[in-house]
């Protein structure tokens, strides 16, 4: 497993732009487009993409036909006519005529679908984490880049203006040089209980929904949110919501590809449940000296705990060696070397623009701001973060080729284990 240098990405990116766009779409024409995962989000992207006049939703997708039923109502309501709804993403990607799609799955099924839908001949949007293990996201650059696809990653503060400035303030020395970046995601989530193996819904395929995955019996506590906090299909509230942050964290500091240690401390200290992930940890990475000073990014998390810092539930700050930065949901401010207020901006992140960006891409062939090979460092810190935190010991990496250093157990846990012969397993893992 390699992991591309600055060259090596610039150099892709050139490759993208010269090409052109795959597909290519004319400026006055609409995209043809499915929603794969029909929850919240695929929703609410759904509801955004049917205000457009540039787009037509052609599918809404979900193996729960209640879900893909609501979303298709959705969309009816704003767009005056409902699109077709299917249970098998599959139906989605043989129709020719669709140009994009939006996976807005669990996250175990974020790949496998990224992938077989670019093979396909489709660009991709795919919700956050953009992988539910390290060895995916790899496997994700490669099949964008091998079918010469657009794939943007659903964070969408890439796309924001209030961050997009905060960073370039960072870039221009606002603070001097940034050393280190903390990242909070303190918020109450809620018990969900202990339950037993029951008989899913008849409205559900939970086969199709279990899909590459291992076979897990079904248990009502399982869905349709707290998959999240199961190994098997979820990522944890650091693969969760924690990505946004960690992801404006590495952004600012300007790191690229991974950290050469991660260390770990957490578990479940608050929830008595089912939940698998720990309810609090604290993850430190370390990226190496290169041609200059080393630089950290801690990540803190408290999911029972809803008491603002910096005025923010979640949030990043920037330490430099002039002053310090803080980041959130609503803008950004800068203190100077006696913590006196400097600049600040204040913002908001929105749906529209990100987007906006996924779809102008599209037409240009340029690389969209949240590009798969973006979003895959961002990604895979979660995921390191997750396996130092579950083995309780320090990891030591190779960066380039995304590897652990003299650890089988967790070298084991840079991928994951598929169902024999499933047709969603992605290839080369």
């Amino acid at each position: 497993m390699t992991t591309p240098n600055r060259r090596e990405f610039l150099a892709g990116a050139a490759a993208l732009a010269i090409t052109g766009p795959a597909s290519a779409v004319s400026p006055n024409d609409r995209f043809t487009v499915g929603v794969i995962g029909c929850g919240g989000m695929g929703t609410s992207h759904a509801k955004t993409l049917a205000a457009r006049k540039d787009v037509a939703i052609a599918y809404v997708c979900d193996p729960d036909d209640k879900r893909s039923a609501a979303a298709a109502k959705a969309v009816a309501a704003i767009a005056g006519n409902a699109p077709a709804t299917e249970r098998d993403l599959r139906k989605v990607l043989d129709d020719k005529s669709v140009d994009a799609v939006w996976v807005a799955t669990c996250d175990h099924w974020h790949a496998p679908a990224a992938i077989l839908a670019v093979d396909a001949g489709k660009h991709v949007y795919v919700e956050k984490p953009c992988s539910h293990n390290l060895r995916e996201g790899r496997l994700m650059i490669d099949a964008a880049r091998r079918n010469k696809k657009v794939m943007q990653v659903g964070t969408q503060r890439r796309s924001s203006d209030f961050a997009q400035s905060g960073i370039k303030a960072l870039r221009d020395g606002a603070i001097g040089e940034v050393l280190v970046a903390k990242v909070w995601n303190s918020q109450l989530r809620r018990n969900i209980g202990k339950a037993k193996a029951d008989q899913p819904p008849a409205n559900l395929d939970y086969d199709l929904w279990v899909g590459p995955a291992p076979m897990k019996p079904f248990q009502p506590n399982l869905l349709h949110y707290n998959w999240h906090w199961f190994y098997d299909f979820g990522t944890g509230d650091i693969g969760n919501d924690g990505v946004h942050q960690i992801d404006v964290a590495r952004w600012g500091l300007g790191v690229e590809g991974l950290p050469t240690r991660v260390s770990a401390m957490g578990g479940k200290y608050f929830f008595d449940d089912d939940q698998e992930f720990p309810d609090t940890m604290v993850v430190s990475f370390e990226y190496g000296t290169g041609a200059g000073r080393p630089k950290m990014l801690v990540y803190e998390q408290r999911i029972w705990s809803p008491y603002a810092q910096e005025g923010e539930e979640n949030g990043d700050v920037f330490y430099g060696t002039k002053g310090m930065m803080t980041l959130g949901r609503s803008g950004w401010q800068i203190f100077g070397e006696r913590n006196e207020p400097g600049p600040s901006a204040k913002g908001s992140i929105s749906l529209p623009p990100h987007h906006s960006n996924f779809l102008d891409c599209i037409k240009s062939g340029a690389m969209p701001n949240a590009d798969i090979a973006v979003n895959h460092p961002s990604s895979a810190l979660c995921h390191l973060g997750n396996i130092a935190s579950r083995l309780g010991r320090n990891l030591r990496l190779d960066p380039v080729k995304e590897e652990v250093v003299g650890d089988d157990e967790a070298t084991r846990l840079l991928r994951r284990t598929y169902r024999d012969g499933h047709w969603a397993a992605p290839k080369g893992v």
